[in-house]
């Protein structure tokens, strides 16, 4: 495994074998300064002879793959999993709020128009996949003396998607033309029947329903159908189960196509040598050389060298919350506000601390005041739910990013 070295001014060198790195720290000529990738930083000037490196971005809604290559070796593989829970906590805050407004509570005055989005606002879950691909790509720079960067970036026509033999000004007659909204559409759409009874209801008050909750699946038409008022009011109940299934989600595509020139200006501004590239050279690249698909993989053949030796090892990372701010839980039962925060510390143990129990690396997914700990890896593999703090041993704090090794399966 390679070492991560940094001169005394914190500027990124070459890394080195361990075995240099172990004499370096031995006769005080270096520090770690992270476990981690395993980073060390020398107390002696050094030449800072350096080689052209090529960093490849493979961009992407879920994951990010990240490789840094030479000509003849590959030096820092990773995979990083980025979050997905920013739209689900934002719409549970929202209604939140709202429940709160409309509680016996003190009065306090609207403040809607105090709320102002200022010019080049985008969604906060959109924002922060961008700002995760800069800061994992920071990450890199920061430990290698990266000379060029190029990111692959994608752009899908999600109509041609849907209807492969449009063309022309079909592009600017969607479906909801001619209707005043999509409840209009929605209903013509479905004929003005209930798709669940076909009109033996009798019920002449049509409702529209989400087959997916609002939270998750949003107001797209393919997430609405129209239901009777009897029905969708059986079905609120449990009274009868629908088997609505609605079509595949393009919202990765939507992502993919707005964050590509935003990310590919923000890096830009910050790095010299930014270069892009497409996602069907990828695709030539890793079939000509025989390479499998993983994301680390695709990073290696966007760098520019996809014979270079691989490193017989990634770093899978894993994008988490820092802090969790919701003070009380959501649903409290019996009328009782519950406290949703546990202590800064428990028992000297914070969330996501990397732990190590029987000889195997995890991390504390769940904390109890009593001291017992839930452990897990970061593939989900349970290793404990109730274990004895006293039986962990503490390995690393916890971090924005938690850091797996894991070993590559295939090898040129």
């Amino acid at each position: 495994m390679l070492v991560y070295v940094l001169n005394k001014n914190k500027k990124p060198l070459m890394p080195c074998k361990p075995a240099k790195a172990r004499k370096l720290l031995k006769n005080n000529k270096a520090i770690v300064i992270q476990r981690k990738p395993f980073t060390i930083q020398l107390l002696y000037g050094s030449s800072g002879y350096k080689q052209e490196i090529s960093l490849g971005v493979d961009t992407g809604s879920k994951f990010i793959g990240l490789s840094a290559t030479t000509i003849k070796k590959e030096l820092y593989a990773s995979t990083v999993e980025l979050r997905n829970d920013i739209v689900k906590l934002n719409s549970d805050r929202r209604q939140n709020r709202k429940s709160r407004r409309s509680r016996n509570t003190r009065h306090r005055k609207p403040r809607f128009d105090n709320r102002r989005k200022c010019e080049g606002w985008i969604a906060p879950s959109v924002k922060h996949k961008i700002d995760t691909h800069l800061k994992s790509i920071d990450n890199v720079y920061k430990i290698l003396p990266i000379t060029n960067l190029v990111v692959e970036v994608a752009n899908f026509d999600i109509q041609k998607i849907i209807n492969p033999n449009i063309s022309g000004s079909e592009y600017q007659k969607g479906k909801q033309l001619g209707f005043l909204n999509i409840r209009q559409y929605i209903l013509h759409r479905d004929s003005y029947t209930c798709q669940c009874c076909k009109g033996k209801s009798k019920d002449n008050i049509l409702n529209i329903h989400h087959i997916e909750s609002k939270k998750t699946g949003g107001n797209s038409p393919d997430n609405l159908v129209t239901l009777c008022k009897t029905c969708h009011t059986k079905f609120h109940k449990g009274e009868i189960n629908l088997n609505f299934k609605r079509r595949k989600s393009f919202r990765d595509a939507t992502f993919m196509n707005f964050m590509k020139w935003r990310l590919y200006d923000e890096l830009s501004k910050l790095y010299s040598n930014v270069s892009m590239t497409f996602g069907y050279i990828t695709n030539f690249i890793r079939i000509k050389h025989g390479l499998p698909k993983d994301h680390y993989v695709d990073a290696r053949c966007i760098s520019g060298n996809p014979s270079a030796e691989p490193l017989d090892y990634y770093f899978y990372q894993k994008k988490v919350r820092c802090h969790n701010r919701q003070i009380h839980k959501s649903n409290p039962k019996k009328g009782k506000r519950l406290l949703n925060q546990a202590p800064y510390k428990v028992k000297g143990f914070r969330l996501y601390d990397n732990v190590s129990y029987n000889g195997i690396e995890c991390f504390i997914w769940g904390r109890r005041r009593n001291g017992f700990f839930s452990l897990k890896k970061l593939d989900g593999t349970k290793i404990h739910n109730a274990i004895n703090y006293k039986k962990l041993k503490f390995l690393l704090p916890r971090k924005g990013y938690l850091i797996e090794t894991r070993r590559q399966l295939f090898i040129n």
